[in-house]
């Protein structure tokens, strides 16, 4: 089952046309099969350490606690943009710590909120909530691809969302918790899964980066990561992983800081001009690969789109540029199979050039295809007040639009 996670996710990497065509997906079974036996001997070594650890991370962070701190991105943005009116039913789709739901139940009287994620912490939260917003919340666990199929059990049929909301990216919540093993400030087990336990046969971070060969490595992180020196780190991994599995994130950090001279550790920098550490593309390359993130959001946004009914209003939030690519091309009806071959603006005044030749009226609003009217005409990014208040939202940026 392990095997077979990653080698699906590999194929949507030529799907998506990443470029891609060096990875050998046959072999990559046989590796991460062999690599398995050897990782759980060394993880095994560290069970009672990790074990410890996890029993001693306080529960807010996987609680109300949690909630009360954490900041939601762009949230007057947000609620501008769904604009909630009394008794209408809006569907988020990355839950999290329940800010931005919270926020639209406190917004008009009898607002119901599905409250979708894949992460069972916020699961929990959500569940949590449902004390507070008897009748008002319900929580559904799952990812995108799995939206419908619980959309439709739980009595909700195509067409009836008035809003939907999409923050895609890794929570705060994730990031936050080391036991979790997305973030590279604080140590622990290489795991980055945002299903976390729920799937035991999704593969961690730990198998792609010990199973995975050099130049497909390489080719994940120049994909997914946007990382320049992928050749470079793929086979500094690969030397490294050949004396000793790698299992732990800061291990992975070490061994990303130890490609490069000293001076670069952090030298890059955010858009606040502060330093980032070198690893940082890397731990996003191969959170994005374990997690099938790109894929999921397109479905994610079909999904979307399919409840919303004519009127309803989409609201996507994206962190990244290859997020931020997907969003912005779905809402211009432009094939995401398509390849590169022109700019996305060149792209959008096509569908501009198509759309008034099938004799559509242009919209104020900046209409571009059939399906969808641009509430907002250019995308919105978060105020300076906020970036300083919650620095982690500073790449934010907010596409909203309204199913026709």
């Amino acid at each position: 089952m392990l095997p077979q996670n990653l080698c699906q996710v590999c194929k949507y990497l030529f799907l998506c046309n990443l470029k891609l065509n060096s990875v050998n997906v046959a072999g990559l079974a046989r590796r991460i099969h062999s690599s398995s036996k050897k990782l759980s001997d060394s993880e095994s070594k560290e069970q009672t350490v990790q074990k410890g650890e996890t029993e001693e991370l306080p529960q807010s962070t996987e609680n109300n606690n949690y909630g009360r701190l954490h900041m939601p991105v762009m949230l007057e943005e947000v609620l501008n943009c769904l604009s909630p009116q009394p008794g209408q039913l809006f569907l988020d789709m990355t839950f999290g710590a329940g800010g931005h739901s919270t926020a639209l139940l406190e917004s008009a009287g009898d607002i119901r909120v599905l409250a979708l994620d894949r992460d069972p912490a916020a699961y929990r939260i959500a569940q949590q909530l449902t004390h507070t917003y008897p009748k008002q919340i319900q929580p559904l666990l799952g990812r995108f691809s799995e939206a419908e199929a619980l959309l439709i059990s739980s009595g909700v049929e195509p067409g009836t969302l008035d809003g939907v909301l999409l923050d895609a990216g890794c929570s705060s919540m994730q990031l936050d918790t080391p036991e979790r093993g997305f973030s590279l400030q604080k140590d622990g087990p290489l795991d980055m899964r945002m299903d976390s336990d729920r799937c035991p046969a999704v593969a961690t971070a730990a198998d792609a980066v010990n199973a995975l060969a050099p130049r497909a490595l390489a080719a994940v992180l120049a994909a997914y990561g946007e990382e320049r020196h992928a050749r470079k780190i793929a086979w500094a991994i690969a030397r490294a992983r050949s004396v000793y599995p790698i299992t732990r994130t800061q291990q992975l950090a070490s061994i990303v800081a130890g490609a490069f001279p000293a001076s670069a550790l952090y030298a890059r920098k955010d858009l606040l001009q502060r330093p980032v550490h070198v690893a940082t593309k890397t731990f996003q390359g191969l959170r994005i690969f374990v997690n099938d993130e790109l894929h999921e959001l397109l479905i994610g946004l079909k999904t979307a789109e399919k409840f919303l009914k004519p009127g309803g209003r989409l609201v996507a939030i994206s962190f990244h540029s290859l997020e931020d690519r997907i969003i912005k091309r779905f809402l211009h009806g432009i094939d995401m199979t398509e390849k590169y071959n022109l700019s996305s603006k060149q792209k959008i005044r096509q569908a501009l050039k198509n759309s008034s030749k099938e004799g559509t009226q242009g919209s104020p609003c900046g209409k571009s295809n059939s399906k969808w009217i641009f509430i907002q005409k250019k995308v919105l990014t978060p105020q300076s007040k906020e970036i300083q208040a919650n620095p982690r939202g500073r790449s934010a940026k907010l596409r909203a639009a309204i199913k026709l």
